[in-house]
Parts: C-alpha cells; sequence; structure tokens
C-alpha cells in the first residue's frame, strides 16, 4: 500500500522486511549524521519548490529547482548504495552461503528501481 507521509510525499508501506536485516548496524551508520544533514539539505529545498508554487513564481524557475532536488536526491542514493555494497554486501560475501546470494539479488533489485526513477 502507498500512503502519503505528513509533507505529502508517497510512501510504500508494503515493502516487505528483507530476511537477513538485523536492527543493528548498518553500512550507512558512520556517516549518519552527514546523510541527516543532507537530507535536511533536501527537505529544505523542497520546502523551497512550494514557496515557489505558492509564490507563483515562474515554471521553468520551479522546474530548475525540482532538477536542483532530484539530482540531490540521487546523489543520496548512490551514496547509500554504495555504503550498504561496502558493508552489508561485503559482510555477506565474508560469511559466504546463501546470504551472499540473497545480498547481491537485493542490491540488484534496488539499482533497478533506482533506474527507473
Amino acid at each position: 500500500m502507498t500512503t502519503t507521509d505528513a509533507a505529502g510525499v508517497a510512501m510504500n508501506t508494503d515493502a516487505p522486511s528483507e530476511p537477513g536485516h538485523d536492527q543493528g548496524v548498518h553500512g550507512y551508520h558512520k556517516q549518519k549524521d552527514e546523510h541527516l544533514k543532507r537530507l535536511r539539505r533536501i527537505e529544505g529545498q523542497v520546502r523551497g519548490l512550494q514557496r515557489m508554487v505558492e509564490e507563483d513564481v515562474y515554471c521553468i524557475d520551479i522546474l530548475t529547482q525540482v532538477s536542483a532536488g532530484t539530482k540531490a536526491l540521487q546523489s543520496f542514493a548512490l551514496q547509500l548504495l554504495e555504503e550498504h555494497l561496502r558493508h552489508c554486501v561485503a559482510d555477506a560475501a565474508v560469511k559466504g552461503g546463501d546470504e551472499i546470494d540473497a545480498k547481491v539479488e537485493e542490491a540488484t533489485k534496488a539499482i533497478a528501481r533506482m533506474m527507473r526513477t
């Protein structure tokens, strides 16, 4: 099911929890503060877009800012993916067995989702 958060952003609430996901330390843990700072900056960009629409700013100017926000999110996603590969997938490779196959499949699906956007 897709719902919206407080800002009206669509969220997939049907996404199943993948097997092997622990609630411990994830690949992005060491960069968590930097990631949160980056996400707050992106959130500010989106609020700026809302303000631009409210103020009837010229559509091309809004589209330019949409492009900048989209690029910022894509850049964040790529960084998060790299950290996932370096931490989670590499850890599964060390453990061996079926876990590496599951992590590679999971990463491949994530990449496919990123390419669709």
